[in-house]
């Protein structure tokens, strides 16, 4: 990590996961402009996040295995390529229906982009530099996604479309960087065949499940049972296919490994509360609050202040003394501040109602995303990297969808309520008490699940334990 050509490599897998990060957070600030500018209801706002989050969450796995098969660089810089060139296609979208269609394109390319960058970080460094790189990954990467609102709210300011166009230069950037810089790495024992049956059944599930959540509240019916039922039935045979395929995205050994399991169950509790947590209080800002875009989006950085500062620091120190007491503590002081942004009234002051929640918030994160990161990582083999930075980038990215388009109904959102003040207000307390109750989950999920002072975060000498997590 010490080296010119592994700084650039870290700088190389930070930028690109950056750009997928930042663009759903930028795009969060946007969508009550974009609302107005494209004459689109809540559901079709949910669809331009969901579109996104659904192609990414499903073929995410496929993208780590092709990335363990053919070469994580390669397919990293296909990723960083195409997101490019779908980011002009929903910049130049005239209609909300052409802006999901495009959203769905480049949630595509980031499946490919997301699990190839920790694979690399893992296959390129040091063992005993993994951690620390891991850490200040997690730490930028938070930043990259905290400072999405202020970043969205000054590009709304000029043009909602330009939160889309920014991606463009970046991209160009490190599909270079990629070419230039990083290593190839691959797994040689990794199987030819594709998982045809798995990625199918993968997107049926998530899709129907998506359709019928974001549906059923202003149209329930068959359709959105229908779509329910298919979710469900494609979801088991999903798992009975994994069991079965000889060239499974998602072999099922990784699952027999406690740390592994505990660890994603944990990112499914903590990324749903993140994802739906950060929605929340922009929109309740802007909606209730009266804020801009851009002031709304400035609230938020002191998240990103305290992940820059802390999130190495405590990649660290969970490598010393076990991931377990920094994830607990971790979650209960982001659950912590997501009460005291719950609490805000509906003329909040910043400095009194805002700042102290999401200074909490990022101290939080910071304790957590770099230890569940390193831990979920180093309980799969170095050769299966790729395909368990999949596994956790699904979970969370599955995680985030999943909340967006259940949470509002269940706060009592639907229509054009997220545009009124007096529906907004009560579902935005509501929706921060759920995300807090999320993490408070995670955290006792984490103490049952894992021992504190347990070697999850050290390399692992042999098929026992193994450390590491997600993407964001």
């Amino acid at each position: 990590m010490g080296s010119h050509r592994g700084r650039l490599v870290l700088a190389t897998t930070i930028l690109g996961s950056s750009i997928a990060l930042l663009d759903g957070t930028v795009v969060n600030v946007a969508l009550p402009t974009i609302g107005k500018d494209l004459d689109a209801d809540l559901a079709g706002l949910q669809w331009v996040v969901n579109g996104y989050a659904l192609t990414l969450s499903a073929l995410i796995l496929l993208g780590g295995s092709l990335g363990d098969r053919y070469g994580r660089a390669r397919i990293y810089a296909i990723g960083v390529g195409g997101f490019g060139l779908s980011s002009i296609a929903c910049a130049l979208s005239p209609t909300i229906g052409a802006l999901v269609g495009a959203r769905i394109v480049q949630g595509v390319f980031a499946a490919l982009l997301v699990p190839g960058s920790l694979a690399i970080l893992q296959a390129s460094l040091r063992p005993k530099d993994r951690m620390a790189a891991i850490g200040a990954w997690t730490g930028l990467l938070g930043v990259a996604t905290a400072s999405g609102p202020l970043v969205g709210g000054w590009l709304v300011a000029i043009d909602w479309t330009w939160a889309f166009w920014i991606n463009v230069p970046l991209c160009i950037a490190v599909v270079a960087l990629t070419l230039t810089v990083v290593p190839e790495s691959r797994n040689p024992a990794a199987v030819k065949g594709f998982d045809v049956a798995g990625v199918i059944l993968a997107v049926v599930a998530l899709a129907g499940l998506t359709y019928a959540l974001t549906v059923a509240p202003d149209n329930p019916g068959p359709v959105a049972l229908g779509a329910g039922v298919a979710a469900v039935l494609a979801a088991v045979g999903f798992v009975l296919v994994e069991r079965r395929s000889p060239h499974a995205m998602v072999p099922p050994s990784l699952f027999r490994d406690r740390v592994f399991t505990t660890i994603n169950l944990v990112t499914l509790l903590v990324y749903a509360g993140l994802s739906a947590s950060m929605l929340f209080l922009v929109l309740f800002l802007q909606t209730v609050a009266g804020w801009s875009a851009l002031a709304a989006g400035a609230a938020t950085l002191p998240v990103s202040a305290m992940m820059l500062a802390l999130a190495s620091r405590f990649g660290t120190l969970a490598t010393k003394h076990g991931p377990s007491r920094y994830m607990v503590g971790g979650t209960l002081v982001a659950a912590a501040g997501f009460t005291l942004l719950a609490l805000a009234p509906r003329d909040p002051s910043f400095v009194v109602n805002i700042l102290p929640g999401t200074l909490l918030m990022g101290l939080g994160l910071s304790m957590l995303v770099a230890p569940l990161t390193g831990t979920v990582l180093a309980a799969a083999p170095d050769e299966l990297a790729g395909i368990a930075s999949g596994v956790n980038n699904a979970v969370s990215r599955t995680a985030g969808l999943l909340a967006v388009a259940a949470l509002p109904p269940l706060v009592g959102l639907s229509g054009s309520d997220y545009a009124q003040p007096d529906s907004m207000a009560p579902a935005y307390r509501l929706a921060m008490l759920v995300c807090a109750a999320l993490l408070v989950g995670g955290a006792a999920l984490t103490a049952l699940g894992l021992r504190p002072r347990q070697p999850e975060c050290a390399p692992a000498p042999q098929a026992q334990a193994h450390p590491q997590p997600p993407a964001r």
